[in-house]
């Protein structure tokens, strides 16, 4: 089974303009990411998939694969789905997110093992226990499973809503690091936009109200994006640490 790793890296931010290239402990964000995640142990391949010539070259310059993609994509996936299309002999494709400058190696090699024993397995995401102190922020997106940990629903709002406290049912955050067949990916990018995606503006909605199932693997990982200005210097510090 061949893993290619695809760390989307779109320039144009309306809060953090040229956010890629931002630095970091003197380096390029993408460039933390793109060696965070070569650390994995499962992928064959990492690879920035870029809309602009400013970060190709930045990629280029610091040893890293990299691909020129459309800047008309609408998506991230559909930025992916290009990718899958020019890489036509793996199996799995990894999405990790080109503003994750601390994602964890192990959960790249986590999300590559979901498929391991599962042939029908199409698709898989990660989620962890969220702090209550953001179930108010729609920023950060809820999730709920059934009980094979298949998911039901993702959502801006707090889910489920504890009505009746059931101390054993905590509120689970999405992390928006995605794994996906290749034929899959094909198909899911093909497919035309759902009401309850555009309305929560959640891309992985369009999935289930397709009625595919999503795998959502359970992890400790802490999810820390840069988003904002405020988030990069966060991550500033603890890196400079």
């Amino acid at each position: 089974m061949k893993i290619l790793c695809v760390i989307p890296a779109r320039y144009a931010s309306t809060r953090l303009p040229g956010k890629p290239l931002a630095s970091i402990a003197g380096k390029p964000m993408i460039q933390h990411v793109y060696e965070r995640a070569s650390q994995a142990e499962r992928p064959n391949m990492v690879l920035v998939a870029t809309d602009h010539e400013l970060v190709y070259k930045a990629v280029q310059a610091f040893g890293g694969k990299v691909m020129l993609t459309s800047p008309h994509h609408p998506t991230g996936t559909d930025r992916l789905a290009e990718v899958a299309r020019t890489y036509g002999d793996y199996d799995i494709i990894i999405n990790v997110q080109g503003d994750e400058p601390l994602i964890a190696p192990e959960i790249i090699d986590q999300l590559a093992a979901a498929f391991d024993a599962a042939p029908d397995l199409a698709m898989a995401t990660l989620a962890s226990v969220m702090d209550d102190s953001e179930y108010a922020n729609s920023s950060a997106v809820k999730v709920v499973t059934d009980l094979q940990g298949c998911a039901l629903y993702f959502s801006r709002s707090l889910i489920p809503f504890p009505r009746v406290s059931v101390d054993e049912l905590p509120v689970y955050k999405h992390i928006g690091i995605y794994a996906y067949r290749r034929d899959f990916l094909l198909t899911f990018a093909s497919l035309q936009p759902t009401p309850l995606e555009r309305t929560e503006s959640l891309e992985q909605l369009r999935a289930l109200e397709y009625g595919y199932r999503i795998k959502v693997l359970k992890t400790d990982f802490q999810s820390i994006g840069v988003d904002t200005p405020e988030d990069l210097e966060k991550v500033n510090q603890l890196l400079s640490k």
